[in-house]
């Protein structure tokens, strides 16, 4: 078990969610590193990818920002919340779990995924971001069929 600075991961990881929840991407990114692994849970070039186009694999702070520009882009505003259910944090690296609820701007469906988020704050930056969420759920919102359903 790492200890190196967990007051500081803590910290790092409530003022993200806190400026995620704010919804302005450029203030959101400011708390992440020039460089990040930033990674989802998603196929590469799978089916739907090009109405989830926020959900790919990013490297950089201007990403960040990008990826929470497309969020926004993509969804219904006001139509959207997030349960944060635990932060966990062992050293530099921190893993969130919750569920977000959101409806899909072009189909207008709703839907509700289960995700962890697991982070890595070296220096006061957010290093690492990988997304593990109900991808299926997204998926079906963003379906151009009616033939799927949500939860």
């Amino acid at each position: 078990m790492s200890t190196a600075a967990p007051a500081s991961t803590r910290a790092v990881v409530e003022e993200l969610l806190r400026r995620i929840g704010e919804g302005d991407p450029e203030h959101i990114a400011g708390l992440y590193a020039d460089q990040v692994d930033w990674k989802l849970d998603w196929p590469d070039a799978g089916p739907g990818s090009d109405a989830t186009p926020w959900i790919r694999h990013r490297s950089t702070r201007a990403d960040a920002a990008a990826h929470f520009r497309q969020i926004a882009e993509h969804h219904v505003p006001g139509a959207a919340a997030t349960a944060i259910e635990r932060v966990l944090v062992d050293g530099h690296d921190a893993v969130v779990l919750g569920e977000i609820r959101q409806t899909a701007r072009p189909t207008g469906r709703s839907y509700r995924a289960r995700f962890a988020l697991h982070l890595t704050v070296e220096e006061g930056r957010v290093t690492r971001h990988h997304v593990y969420e109900d991808s299926l759920s997204v998926a079906r919102a963003f379906a151009a069929h009616d033939g799927a359903r949500t939860r």
